[in-house]
């Protein structure tokens, strides 16, 4: 049976303290999630700081999170390097500790020669060696490369590849990719931005920050799409924007483990070179989770 990736998917902050890896608050949040009616995580993605991690970080992450995860929520673990090399060997490992899809951006740093052809390379080399279906990842925010419509449309006719996360926040490029590829072809809104129109527009579900924060809400939006309460759905749309647009767009992952320290979770620091929130950075994030009604 194909797996399913419709529903809700928080991409898991990893947590530090004194800037080493925290294991027992990554256990702490998850047992949290765990009730909130999640179809899953994602694991070493962006929000999981994923670039500033070390090789041996990266796979400890992974064995903590799937040990905490039911086996009733699927485990995607982020495994994008900038080399196919790299990218094969690190999803082969998350795969032999239990994750059940890989999450895999495309290389950029030689964008200028990344044609076509040696993106489609490289996705389709990834898909072949892998033990697990491949999920394509397009983040032009850090990438700086928005992956064309037609080159998703080749790739998704590779029976590993099963789908992709999306976060360009384009909605006319995700009713596009909609159109071009097979229904089978599972696509994850990655903007919130995009979260309540892409729902409507036929995408399976979404991966985003503000799923960290009010993960019981982002599930109850996704189903009022679900059953068409129309009315339901977009009076809780407006509750969640402002957490996008202030949180999320403007202050990014420190600004998302800020408002996890507000909420009760742990966020705690991010990792150096990036730096936490100065006091009047923090005081904007607690208005906005006080003026949508969030704490």
């Amino acid at each position: 049976m194909a797996l399913s990736l419709n529903g809700v998917f928080p991409p898991v902050p990893t947590p530090f303290e004194n800037g080493h890896f925290a294991p027992h608050r990554l256990r702490q949040n998850l047992n949290c999630w765990n009730a909130a009616g999640l179809a899953g995580y994602v694991v070493l993605g962006s929000n999981g700081e994923a670039p500033l991690l070390s090789d041996a970080e990266r796979l400890e992450v992974v064995r903590v999170a799937r040990k905490e995860i039911p086996t009733d929520k699927l485990l995607i673990v982020g495994t994008g390097m900038e080399s196919t090399e790299a990218t094969r060997v690190l999803t082969m490992r998350v795969a032999d500790l239990g994750a059940e899809a890989a999450l895999v951006v495309n290389p950029f740093y030689y964008r200028q020669n990344l044609s076509h052809e040696a993106l489609r390379r490289f996705f389709e080399t990834v898909a072949e060696a892998s033990p697990i279906p491949i999920l394509i990842y397009n983040v032009p925010k850090f990438t700086n490369l928005n992956l064309p419509v037609e080159l998703v449309a080749e790739l998704a006719k590779h029976q590993n590849i099963i789908g992709m996360k999306d976060s360009a926040g384009n909605l006319a490029q995700l009713v596009e990719l909609r159109e071009q590829t097979p229904r089978d072809f599972q696509i994850l809104l990655g903007s919130d931005a995009v979260f309540f129109a892409g729902l409507l527009h036929g995408m399976n579900g979404a991966i985003l920050a503000i799923a960290n924060l009010v993960p019981r809400e982002c599930v109850a939006l996704f189903k009022f799409v679900q059953e068409k309460k129309w009315e339901e759905a977009k009076e809780l749309a407006g509750r969640l924007a402002p957490l996008g647009r202030v949180i999320v767009a403007r202050y990014g992952i420190p600004g998302l483990k800020a408002a996890l320290d507000e909420l009760g979770y742990y966020g705690g620091e991010p990792r150096p070179p990036l730096l936490g929130l100065d006091a009047k950075a923090r005081g904007e994030i607690r208005a906005a989770l006080v003026q949508s009604r969030w704490v």
